[in-house]
């Protein structure tokens, strides 16, 4: 079922494409091939052996080296990249970057073993290498890290592990990476037998390290001495729904947008090494910052026994959900359960006519459904309810399929798609927006567990 609020459509403002995420990505792609163009340069430089298993085990270890380095880069949360890429975005670069270390270091080791295996076997050389050779038994322990989170990170493994457990694994990283330096500084000849090869790599590993240094430590430190964070409100919203108000200095020159979100840690005894992810469920209006959060779990459920006055450490903000990537004069936006959080705010920053598709089972359900309304009145936009069974099939086919996102919003092609809920709705609005033929750089879509 659907229950429509209305009002009349005001002009919007003229649209044009931004190209934020366009640049940022072909900022990678140029940073990673010129590095990688310039790596295989100094392998050459450095000289090339007769051996072919040995110089494909040096270069697959010097791109294992620069995978390492870039993967740095992108976990360092560093906002020019964030707010451009967004978590989702920058996570399956992560991925896709982790893999790419792990089977360029399998290679790396396999080709060295077997270029210099003598009548012993590869088993052998190894363990002569790492009983006679500086470096090499670091390498081999930052080897065997590496081959534990990329075994971990595989789906079947993932799936069998607790968030914690395998966040903790993934910590060792660092330490793997700096084995893995030292190896190279002790035995690497394309680092050592060139001046410009040492400064290169020197410096690679300095902007690496020191971004993430940045990203995930100064930075987080600074916002945090300077906004003095602290609960000034605590609302319950319904039952099992509570929104905590965050208050601090100079809220206004945070550079929070609407649609973004934070790691929020509650300081007391027993709540601050806990992290939580919520997104504002309001724009920021430089007196306060607001999150609404849904008792989906323990560390949820117990913000609702937050105290007035209590420290919070912020991290962020961050995430591309916001208008910065608007591209169209109107917008759809698209929320499923507690994901009206991030649409909620985003109402009061879009441009132009805006309607929103709100999708709960029931509408006993709809969280800050007053809210919406409100919002919805005062700037003449549209809310449609849409609720029932997900698997119901209305007159125009499946709740979220094509034909009935049509008939709900049938100009829906000229328009910027913000999307945030569930995976399950997630992917089925994506579908069916693309059978729709919406343009990809129209849609935006928020993944569920990111963002909350």
């Amino acid at each position: 079922m659907t229950t429509t609020l209305q009002h009349p459509v005001r002009p919007a403002p003229a649209g044009r494409a931004t190209p934020h995420k366009v640049l940022a990505k072909a900022g990678l792609y140029v940073f990673l091939l010129a590095n990688a163009a310039f790596v295989t340069y100094l392998f050459n430089a450095a000289g090339v052996g007769s051996n072919k298993l040995v110089n494909f085990g040096r270069l697959t270890g010097l791109y294992g080296a620069l995978a390492m380095a870039f993967q740095l880069l992108l976990v360092a949360r560093l906002p020019w990249l964030d707010r451009r890429l967004g978590m989702d975005k920058l996570t399956a670069w992560h991925r896709w970057t982790g893999f790419t270390i792990f089977w360029m270091l399998v290679g790396h080791l396999v080709f060295i073993a077997f270029g210099n295996a003598g009548a012993d076997g590869p088993v052998a050389e190894i363990v002569r290498q790492a009983t006679e050779l500086e470096g090499i038994l670091r390498a081999l322990v930052a080897w065997a890290i590496i081959m534990v989170v990329g075994v971990v990170s595989a789906r079947f493994a993932r799936r069998k592990l607790a968030y914690e457990t395998w966040h903790f694994i993934h910590l060792y990283t660092y330490v793997a990476i700096f084995l893995a330096f030292t190896h190279q500084v002790a035995v690497g000849s394309t680092f050592r037998n060139s001046a410009l090869a040492t400064a290169y790599w020197w410096g690679l590993w300095t902007v690496a390290l020191g971004s993430v240094l940045a990203g995930r430590v100064a930075l987080p430190l600074w916002r945090n001495w300077r906004h003095q964070f602290r609960v000034a409100a605590v609302v319950p919203e319904a039952h099992n729904v509570v929104s905590v108000y965050v208050e601090g200095k100079d809220l206004d020159k945070l550079g929070a947008k609407a649609g973004q979100f934070f790691l929020w840690r509650f300081v007391t005894k027993d709540r601050w090494w806990q992290a939580n992810p919520f997104s504002l469920s309001a724009a920021p209006n430089g007196r306060y910052l607001r999150l609404t959060a849904k008792a989906l779990g323990s560390g949820s459920a117990d913000i609702r026994n937050v105290k007035v006055g209590t420290r919070v450490f912020a991290e962020g903000p961050y995430g591309a959900f916001t208008t910065m990537h608007q591209t169209k004069p109107n917008a759809l936006l698209v929320a499923g359960g507690v994901g009206i959080t991030p649409i909620r705010a985003l109402l009061e920053e879009i441009q132009g006519h805006v309607v929103v598709l709100y999708r709960v089972s029931d509408p006993r359900e709809a969280v800050l459904l007053r809210e919406i309304e409100g919002l919805v009145r005062s700037r003449n936009a549209v809310l449609r309810l849409v609720t029932g069974s997900s698997k119901a099939i209305t007159a125009n086919g499946p709740l979220l399929g094509p034909e009935n996102l049509v008939a709900l919003v049938p100009d829906v092609q000229d328009r910027d798609v913000f999307i945030c809920g569930p995976n399950g709705m997630t992917d089925a609005v994506v579908r069916s927006l693309d059978e729709l033929g919406v343009p990809g750089n129209q849609v935006h879509a928020e993944r569920f567990a990111l963002a909350h």
